[in-house]
Formats: structure tokens, sequence, C-alpha cells
């Protein structure tokens, strides 16, 4: 018999004695053990580098028989999570149909890497039969996964219209969101080429926005009136703020947008309608559009069509 063909068979068996518990992933961890003890551990998805976060405990005998000598041992293998307290807890014994609960300090290195990181909690407990004879320890390892990312994610989110024409007046929109952390002294500057007219503020200030909160800004521009080729003109976004650690930051973001020549018709945002150099506002009646005199629509086609032929020649 071929002993290397069986290599993995007893390897597989020895993993199996030498590593008894199930790793478990999750957010929630829930757990019942030898003689119905019920352990509860909540810790967060992610946490930034720099910062501190919690992870609560709660331990419940729903058994009818005692348990003592309790213990967790919390680690983390790689030192990425720094233990702000007892890294191991003892419970003395914990009698059916009582609990035990606690909340567990930490802070993420700062010489740590992006990426998923661990906690372990080892467990161990001893099951008193008929509560009278102690039992052999129960011991139990979970590892808990938690992302680490580097800074808070702040998102500039801006809306304009694919292009704008010449001696018009178009919306453009900016949301701020923190998807981490609140912050403070938010201040919003919009920064636009000297040619166009802004019609609104161009800087915006708060003194707090909450987390998953947006702030939202609403305001017109106004392009110049002679606009002879196509090209893109950049406005930008600045956002500065005051950080949860009181550190100051600032991010930015650059629009482009596609200036051009107007053309003979054209339809605005709110409605609109140009036609050659005649415009018709949005909240003119269809009645009254039909009364525009035909000859109007008529000579701005003929001065198009010689405007086009004197091109040629």
């Amino acid at each position: 018999m071929d002993i290397l063909k069986l290599l993995p068979v007893f390897v597989l068996i020895f993993c199996s004695f030498c590593i008894p518990i199930p790793i478990v992933h999750a957010e929630d961890v829930a757990e019942t053990f030898e003689g119905g003890m019920d352990l509860q551990i909540t810790y967060p998805e992610s946490v930034m580098i720099g910062r501190t976060f919690s992870v609560a405990i709660h331990l419940e005998n729903n058994g009818w028989e005692n348990k003592q000598d309790i213990s967790f041992a919390i680690t983390s293998p790689d030192f990425t999570f720094k233990s702000l307290g007892n890294e191991i807890i003892t419970i003395e014994e914990l009698t059916t149909s009582s609990s035990f609960g606690t909340t567990l300090d930490y802070e993420v290195s700062k010489n740590t890497n992006e990426g998923i990181h661990f906690l372990n909690v080892s467990y161990s407990q001893v099951l008193v039969s008929n509560n009278v004879d102690p039992m052999p320890a129960t011991k139990t390892t979970i590892a808990l996964p938690i992302m680490v990312i580097k800074e808070p994610v702040v998102t500039i989110q801006t809306s304009t219209p694919e292009s704008i024409f010449s001696n018009t007046e178009f919306p453009f929109e900016v949301s701020v969101i923190s998807q981490d952390i609140d912050l403070n002294d938010l201040t919003v500057q919009i920064i636009v080429p000297e040619d166009i007219e802004f019609r609104g503020d161009v800087s915006y200030k708060m003194s707090l926005l909450e987390k998953g909160t947006p702030f939202n800004i609403k305001a017109e521009m106004i392009t110049p009136a002679n606009i002879s080729t196509e090209h893109t003109i950049p406005v930008k976004v600045v956002v500065s703020y005051t950080d949860d650690l009181g550190d100051e930051k600032s991010d930015s973001s650059s629009v482009p947008l596609l200036l051009r020549p107007k053309t003979f018709l054209e339809v605005t945002n709110d409605g609109g309608i140009w036609v050659g150099n005649f415009f018709i506002a949005p909240y003119v009646s269809i009645g009254t559009i039909v009364a525009i005199p035909a000859g109007t629509i008529f000579s701005l086609l003929l001065k198009r069509a010689i405007e086009k032929r004197k091109k040629k020649a």
C-alpha cells in the first residue's frame, strides 16, 4: 500500500483532534455550550485606523446545572487591536438562570494595514454535574473578523447636465455625505471659472454634519453669451472639515463641464425652448405658443438658411 496516498487522510484526522472548534465569522456571534450556556458576542463589521471600538459579551446560564471557572481570553494575533482594559475575564461561578455581561474596548493600531484582521476569543467553562461534581473543562475558540479601513469615507456627489450651451442658466447640485464619522466645522467651496456667472453662494458652512446625513447644495450657473467652439471647463468642489480625532482634513472633486455653442433649437432644463434667438418660457401656455406669429419663426429659419449659404460661398 502506498503510504503517501494516505497522507492527506492522516493529516485530516490529526487536524480534527488538534483543532476541535469551528471558527465563526459574523457581526453577531451566538453559541450554546454544554449544559445550556448561551454566549452572544457583538462586534463591529469595520473599524478605522487610530479609532477605538467596543466588543459586547453576554453570557447566560439557561441550563439546570451551575458552571464555574469561566474565563474569556481575547487576543489580537497580529497586534492590530490593542486592549484598553483586561484581556482576560474570569467568572468564579454562574448559577442556573443567572447571566453576565460586559463591554471591552479596543484601539486600532496606527501602524496596521487595511484589510481583515481578527480578534480571537478563547472561552472555557466547567460544568458542575448535578451541581456536585465538576466535569472536565469545555474549551472553545471563536475568531471575530473585523475589516480595518484607513480613513473615513467622505463622498462628494455632483449633478450637472451632460453639456451646457451659451447664454443660459443651468443647475449645479452638490451632495456631501460622511459614511463613517460626524464632521465638525464643515466648509464646502465651489470654484468656477471667471467667465461663468454663479448664481448663489460659492461657500457653505455647517457646524456639524452627522454621519449618514447628506448635506445638499443647489445653485445655478449662467454661461457666457458668446461661445464659438466646444470645450470643457473645470468646476472644483473642495470640502474641509474636522474629523473625530480633531484633525483638519480636506477632500475635493473636479467636475468637467462640456460647454458648446447654442444650436438653432434648444430645450432648457426647466422646459424652456430656444428657437434661434427667440425664447419660449416654460410657463407659456400651448395656446400662446400657437399664437406666435408664423412670420417670426419663418424669418428665423430664413436667416439661418442665408447664413449657411454665405459660409458655403
